[in-house]
């Protein structure tokens, strides 16, 4: 099953109010194309945390494993896979070049476990540039932070954000 994911993080200030949008896509064997779109917010959190939990949310949305093609606009997110960053924080005992402790360690973890049954092919979009899903995704995020019943980061305000 090959399904296309778009996704975007937003927060109102770093830290600050923030949110993840995702949209899935998938084609069926008839050609109908069938849409998923999922969102949350959070009442303190950083932009790389959300950008970070729309990945991590829209591969846990799925059911069985499937070939992916995943879009978003996050240098962060797409380079620690396609410059094997991630990789090297494994082997450096989830230290970054610099020797530092990896920041978003608690969700860079939940990414690998949600990841492990795919095949993921990451690609970046320029954000803000007239891409229809990165701007929905956008529009999903933004929506989202800016809502009533925010949860809570836990992560962030344990210190794994920072």
């Amino acid at each position: 099953m090959h399904v296309d994911v778009f996704t975007d993080g937003a927060a109102r200030g770093n830290p600050g109010p923030g949110g993840w949008g995702a949209v899935l896509h998938y084609r069926d064997p008839s050609g109908a194309l069938h849409a998923k779109e999922l969102s949350a917010g959070y009442e303190l959190t950083t932009n790389n945390r959300m950008e970070l939990l729309a990945v991590i949310s829209a591969l846990e949305a799925l059911k069985r494993p499937c070939v992916i093609d995943l879009y978003s606009d996050s240098k962060y997110v797409i380079d620690a896979f396609n410059q094997h960053w991630v990789e090297g924080w494994i082997a450096r005992s989830w230290k970054n070049s610099q020797k530092q402790p990896v920041k978003n360690v608690d969700l860079w973890k939940r990414l690998l476990v949600a990841k492990e049954p795919h095949t993921i092919t990451f690609h970046w979009v320029k954000g803000h540039a007239g891409h229809p899903m990165n701007e929905r995704c956008d529009q999903l995020a933004t929506t989202a932070a800016d809502g009533s019943g925010l949860l809570v980061d836990a992560g962030f305000l344990a210190g794994q954000g920072r």
